[in-house]
């Protein structure tokens, strides 16, 4: 069985590779939608229906819990995906598919989430924590305000042991988790464009820099109330415990090792705000080639490799598992859901929507199970063709305005729902998965999504009254 697992693994991995190499593709990010467009998103929904369920079956979660079969799955979904394109719009249509997902979004995507694993991993961040609620607190409560300025997925990874390693004597931890995923790799960066990919998205489509700055009220709200339902679910938690936290025998104290990555941290983000394809570089009429952003990264990795002592990394219990599991799905989410992201562009502007609580509402709903940064860029399409209101604000693009209430919306809307599922936003996967290496028992795809829509979405209806 192992033998024909690898197999099918070789095969789909040589065919993808063909399909990309081969397939012949026009400038289009898409391909067109014909009538039978529910079928392709059969494949996508699949794929998240085995990420759902097959970890709650025990007749296959064993054989779920390795990479290889998780890439076997991934490869299938993404086959019968791309064989409805085909199908549907021809060889141009599975040529444009592929290329926007795999060069256009999945190589980005894994080489940033790469680079931030292997330097994060080498920076280790030692405390005297001992899983006390106020330490924890503050440790999500540092984290909600460092993501907007290294990104979420730049202080997960840099805080996530620091963490784990607070609450290794804590009978409950997956709830301290599961709203680190709330808060640090999602809510928390929505200040900056480095914060969150889908406000990258819209500075790249000439939304000013700044301008998410300005939401930071709704950073403040949200986060705060966050944190004030972790402390109070924390708290009795460690009271439920009926014991104190025994107190760490070997005198830690605050200290960080493999300083080394510090500055090789802020090179990752700096080369992800500042070397965009296509884009002169910073001071320079030269435009990036392609590539050239994900080969800084790579470049850092192998810096940061050389650099970080090999303690480090064995302190900190570093191994590849989690980011190659994350790998190994993706490709196939990244694959599979061009069919969705292409039903959503054609008739998007079907749905009617036009206010600002409808367009928060319908775009954190789709973030919350598409990547957010597509869909972001959807509805941000769909915002700047709506008729223009004469007593509304506009922000200023490169071309063209759009209302900033729908912007507003739009922005929360993709960072703030991301954290509904484990697949909403690239770090959450990541943390469950380094959280899990742990031994910390984190809940199923359905469990996630109980805390966050028993606790998550009441929070975020609840702050929408105090937006303006």
């Amino acid at each position: 069985m192992q033998r024909l697992t690898r197999a099918v693994a070789v095969v789909g991995s040589l065919a993808l590779l063909a399909a990309l190499v081969l397939a012949p593709h026009g400038d289009a990010g898409a391909h067109p939608v014909g009538e039978l467009w529910w079928i392709g998103v059969l494949p996508f929904a699949g794929l998240l229906g085995a990420i759902a369920v097959f970890p709650l079956l025990p007749p296959i979660a064993h054989w779920w819990h390795s990479n290889l079969n998780r890439y076997v799955v991934s490869l299938v979904a993404a086959g019968l995906a791309l064989a409805y394109i085909g199908l549907d719009s021809g060889a141009v249509g599975v040529g444009n598919a592929l290329h926007h997902a795999v060069p256009g979004e999945y190589v980005p995507f894994m080489c940033l989430l790469f680079a931030l694993y292997v330097i994060a991993g080498g920076l280790r961040i030692e405390t005297p924590f001992d899983g006390h609620p106020r330490e924890n607190l503050s440790l999500l409560a540092v984290g909600a305000l460092l993501a907007s300025f290294v990104g979420t997925t730049g202080a997960a990874m840099v805080l996530i042991r620091p963490l784990l390693e607070s609450i290794r004597r804590r009978r409950y931890q997956a709830h301290s988790v599961i709203f680190f995923i709330f808060i640090v790799c999602n809510c928390g960066g929505c200040l900056l464009p480095i914060g969150d990919p889908p406000l990258f998205m819209g500075y790249l489509r000439g939304v000013p820099f700044g301008w998410t700055l300005s939401l930071w009220k709704e950073w403040l709200i949200v986060n705060g109330l966050l944190l004030v339902a972790y402390a109070a679910i924390d708290s009795w938690l460690h009271r439920k415990e009926r014991r104190e936290i025994q107190r760490a025998d070997d005198h830690r104290r605050f200290r960080i090792e493999g300083a080394a990555n510090i500055p090789l941290l802020a090179a990752a983000i700096a080369a992800v705000a500042l070397v965009v394809p296509g884009t002169p570089l910073p001071g320079t009429e030269w435009n990036a080639p392609a590539f050239l952003r994900e080969g800084i990264l790579l470049a850092l990795c192998a810096a940061s490799w050389r650099l970080t002592p090999r303690s480090v990394r064995q302190a900190n219990r570093f191994e590849f598992g989690a980011i190659i599991e994350v790998a190994a799905i993706f490709i196939g989410i990244f694959v599979s859901m061009q069919t969705p992201l292409a039903v959503l562009s054609a008739k998007g502007a079907e749905l009617g929507i036009s206010s600002p609580i409808a367009f928060y509402w319908v775009t954190g709903a789709l973030s919350s199970f598409l990547d957010n940064a597509p869909t972001y860029v959807v509805f941000f399409e769909i915002a700047k063709t709506l008729p223009h209101a004469p007593d509304e604000a506009y922000v200023a693009l490169a071309t063209g305005e759009i209302r900033a209430d729908l912007l507003t919306a739009i922005s929360l809307g993709a960072v703030f729902m991301g954290a509904n599922t484990y697949i909403g936003n690239g770090p959450n996967f990541m943390v469950k998965a380094i959280a899990e290496g742990e031994g910390v028992k984190m809940p199923s795809f359905f469990g996630y999504m109980a805390w966050s829509v028993g606790i998550l979405v009441p929070l975020l209806a609840l702050a929408e009254v105090f937006f303006p």
